[in-house]
């Protein structure tokens, strides 16, 4: 059996259908104020930024700006998601929740790794109920924005075994690269083109998961 490290949102998470609006919120709010000039953002500008930690993302999103006004923005944006979601706007990927309850009936140990804060973590585990798939819960706050290849090397000698990370951006991919481990890319969530190419395996539907899971480790 093997450890399984899962990215969240864009891997789990459809995160765009909580992230999307509140992103057009919060950047209205800056036009308005005039912190940023007015334009229209796609679907495919927008999920450009999942998988970033929000302090990175907005450190890159508005470089020129003052510190202060990207933290506002960064809050703004995260109450509008937490509202959201509270109210059922946000939802798992169809067969998420199957596909973790295989793996977990199969023995493998399922660990939760993302590059959000720690209620945002928080709240998800709550209303998705989490715990009934997941053995342990890490986030990028907890060892101060640190990236995940790095967040990896702190956790991964408290468990023996195996480790397969399975995610959707380069983040995920670059965490198995620099530790030497296997992975798997999600082409189904919000990477870009070229994003996934260092992945052993790319699956294009969630359903897919257990089967490359069982490849990786006969391999």
């Amino acid at each position: 059996m093997a450890n399984l490290i899962f990215d969240y949102d864009g891997t789990l998470h459809q995160s765009m259908k909580t992230y999307a609006e509140a992103f057009r919120n919060t950047c209205k709010w800056l036009a308005d104020k005039g912190f940023m000039e007015q334009r229209e953002f796609t679907d495919d500008d927008i999920s450009y930024w999942l998988g970033f930690n929000s302090t990175d993302m907005w450190s890159r999103f508005l470089p020129d700006a003052e510190p202060c006004i990207r933290e506002t923005a960064r809050i703004m944006l995260g109450e509008d998601m937490a509202e959201r979601v509270e109210r059922g706007e946000g939802a798992l990927f169809p067969h998420a929740e199957e596909v973790l309850s295989e793996l977990k009936s199969q023995g493998h140990r399922l660990i939760f790794l993302s590059n959000c804060r720690i209620k945002y973590m928080e709240r998800h585990r709550r209303i998705f109920r989490l715990d009934r798939f997941f053995d342990f819960f890490y986030c990028c706050e907890e060892f101060d924005f640190l990236p995940k290849y790095q967040i990896f090397r702190l956790f991964s000698l408290n468990y023996d075994g195996q480790y397969i990370v399975i995610g959707d951006r380069f983040h995920d991919i670059e965490t198995a690269e620099k530790n030497g481990l296997k992975s798997i890319g999600c082409g189904y969530g919000y990477g870009t083109a070229g994003e996934l190419d260092s992945a052993d395996i790319i699956v294009n539907d969630i359903s897919e998961i257990p089967q490359a899971v069982k490849t990786l480790i006969l391999t």
